[in-house]
């Protein structure tokens, strides 16, 4: 309970500090209605280019810049980030960094894949990969680990030289996801998802306000209301087997009764 606080006051505070600044930025590149990925990229975290899972999102940029999108990952997800940057013709060694932030802006390790890899001078694409642990429903306050809500990608180039900055490049980015199911889950769970401004989302809704919320993605069925998981059926068969098991035991052990021939003096 008192973790489930810590991290609603903590999912409060991003709400609230977000609302204002909603009304004073430029609003974020997102995928248009029709469900087409975006075509460009944010410059920060407030300004993400919003895309969902299975899109293939592009940006034109020009190498230095600082590309971000954002993709909703739920509970149960084993998110997987691709992204790929095609330079130009000419160009020195380049060294690419893809980097995945939670709701919260906090940066997520990678399980495995190449988040960082050098283009050596003249190659025409470099390729990056990132396998983020699975996302968990709850957490303690004091862990890092991946919480179901928002997430955002930066791309960017690490060493650059100075005749190298400004040039074109083209990128792509894509987000996908693999099903733990039960394996992953626990007992507890967040009271909302780590979306920017979900927290101030009824209120806004209630005054017939759009400008505090700042993400409307969410996964193609919602969040999940965490309590169901596969564990649920795997518990019951196991209960079922256990009780069969132990019905077979005895019936194994218990002898056939009193024996029909009874010696003398018995």
């Amino acid at each position: 309970m008192r973790a489930t606080r810590v991290l609603s006051a903590a999912l409060l505070t991003l709400g609230l500090a977000a609302a204002p600044a909603a009304a004073d930025s430029s609003p974020s590149p997102s995928a248009s209605a029709d469900g087409k990925a975006p075509t460009q990229a944010g410059t920060s975290f407030r300004t993400a280019a919003e895309m969902d899972q299975g899109q293939t999102a592009t940006a034109s940029a020009s190498t230095g810049d600082y590309l971000y999108w954002s993709f909703p990952a739920d509970t149960g997800q084993r998110p997987t980030v691709r992204a790929t940057v095609k330079l130009p013709d000419t160009h020195a060694a380049q060294t690419w960094q893809l980097d995945v932030y939670d709701g919260l802006r906090r940066h997520q390790s990678c399980q495995y894949g190449a988040a960082t890899r050098t283009a050596e001078q003249g190659t025409a694409s470099v390729e990056l990969a990132c396998v983020l642990r699975t996302v968990r429903a709850w957490s303690e306050p004091w862990a890092n680990d991946p919480l179901p809500g928002t997430y955002y990608v930066r791309l960017t180039v690490l060493n650059l030289g100075s005749a190298d900055l400004g040039l074109p490049v083209r990128a792509e980015v894509r987000a996908d996801s693999k099903d733990i199911g039960g394996a992953a889950a626990v007992d507890g769970s967040l009271g909302k998802p780590l979306v920017p401004g979900i927290a101030v989302k009824p209120e806004a809704e209630r005054s017939g306000s759009k400008s505090a919320v700042l993400s409307a993605i969410e996964p193609e069925d919602g969040w999940s209301s965490h309590w169901w998981s596969s564990r649920w059926v795997w518990t019951a068969v196991g209960g079922v087997l256990a009780a069969l098991a132990g019905i077979g035991g005895y019936a194994l052990t218990r002898g056939r009764g009193r024996p029909t021939y009874v010696p003398p003096g018995a």
